[in-house]
């Protein structure tokens, strides 16, 4: 018979990874999926995949939130986004580069607070009505009135990138209401190349190289500063000798290859980690952390291309490769992505080069220690 705990222990690895067709055989048992899920390598194996999934999962942490067990993920946060409006710019703890150790402690601290608390219990109420976050300041506020709450269904969105609007039921807190008051009022998270980093630190960590240290040099980092604030996909998508850019044709993307994704000024605004190539079932597992995604997924979430293992030679940008992550606004009611999916935005702004994938130099020795 299955216990509670068991069952919950289920629930809570189906939410953390969506496993590639054929990892785990369907006769499997409940024992052997839980054993499975606390050892990476049982599906991944030995080598860097497993590494890369460990230092994923850092981006998850269980809480019990209003009676509720929520399985919260890590927020992304990226400093001064939403300012174009205020009056002023922020940055967010740890600049959006700090490590998930550090961020969950913050976290915890956060949902201790007698103002989340508060938050918690308005939720719960009964009362329909719509919250009003004031990124700047840390605050939020409400308003029960019938037009608001009606403009609200409607569509008709009132809020500014920087004072987002949220409906809510009264009906207790949800996941993407913890999420929203962590970004909005914590300030809490961590932005796309802050996780790219902190994945291919915990790679170059289990050989014993620091990584940071190592390229600091490099990165131009002053003594007694953090490397990880040097970090951003502006690095990534630099010409420096350490950056190596590598054909996206399928056959030639390996685990820890970084995505980059062009915007409409032409230089590289996004990144992405490939955590598993697999040529038999025709799947690429990458890992991102972006608030353009479904309400659930905003933050550190994984994401999937489709290809035909039979053609392995196909580039990333062919038409025929379907990405499965689809992109909507961070806030319902706000102006939604002008790409559909992460296959259009990676195929956007051709003129420019579009998308396109690169390799840290140091990487391919430490893999292939991590490999043997």
């Amino acid at each position: 018979m299955k216990t509670p705990g068991k069952i919950a222990l289920l629930i809570f690895l189906l939410f953390l990874t969506a496993l590639p067709a054929g990892a785990v055989e369907d006769e499997q048992s409940e024992e052997d999926r839980i054993a499975a899920f606390s050892d990476p390598t049982r599906i991944w194996g030995p080598g860097v995949e497993s590494v890369i999934e460990v230092a994923y999962r850092q981006s998850f942490k269980t809480y019990i939130i209003g009676g509720k067990v929520m399985n919260l993920r890590m927020p992304f946060a990226e400093n001064n986004e939403r300012a174009e409006l205020a009056d002023q710019g922020w940055e967010f703890l740890g600049g959006g580069k700090a490590n998930p150790a550090f961020l969950w402690e913050a976290i915890a601290e956060i949902l201790k607070s007698d103002d989340f608390i508060k938050y918690t219990e308005t939720l719960a109420d009964g009362r329909e009505k719509v919250i009003i976050f004031d990124i700047p300041t840390h605050t939020w506020t409400v308003t029960l009135d019938l037009f608001d709450i009606a403009r609200m269904k409607a569509g008709a969105y009132r809020g500014l990138p920087h004072r987002p609007y949220v409906l809510v039921s009264g009906r207790g807190i949800e996941e993407t209401d913890v999420y929203n008051y962590l970004y909005c009022v914590g300030w809490a998270g961590m932005d796309c190349s802050g996780f790219v980093w902190y994945v291919l630190s915990h790679i170059a960590q289990t050989v014993g190289t620091d990584l940071g240290q190592t390229l600091r040099r490099t990165l131009g980092v002053p003594r007694n500063h953090d490397p990880s604030w040097y970090v951003g996909t502006k690095f990534f998508g630099s010409n420096s000798r350490e950056i190596i850019t590598i054909k996206d044709e399928i056959r030639s993307l390996k685990p820890a290859d970084i995505l980059l994704f062009r915007g409409a000024d032409g230089s590289m605004v996004h990144s992405a980690i490939i955590q598993s190539v697999n040529f038999s079932t025709g799947l690429i597992r990458y890992l991102q952390s972006t608030d353009e995604a479904p309400l659930i997924e905003r933050g550190v979430h994984e994401s999937y291309i489709h290809f035909d293992p039979a053609a392995p030679g196909v580039s990333l940008s062919d038409p025929a490769i379907t990405w499965s992550q689809s992109r909507y606004p961070p806030f319902p009611g706000e102006r939604a992505s002008p790409f559909s999916n992460d296959g259009d935005r990676y195929r956007a702004f051709a003129d420019s080069g579009g998308g396109k994938v690169v390799r840290l130099r140091l990487m391919a020795g430490i893999i292939g220690r991590l490999n043997r």
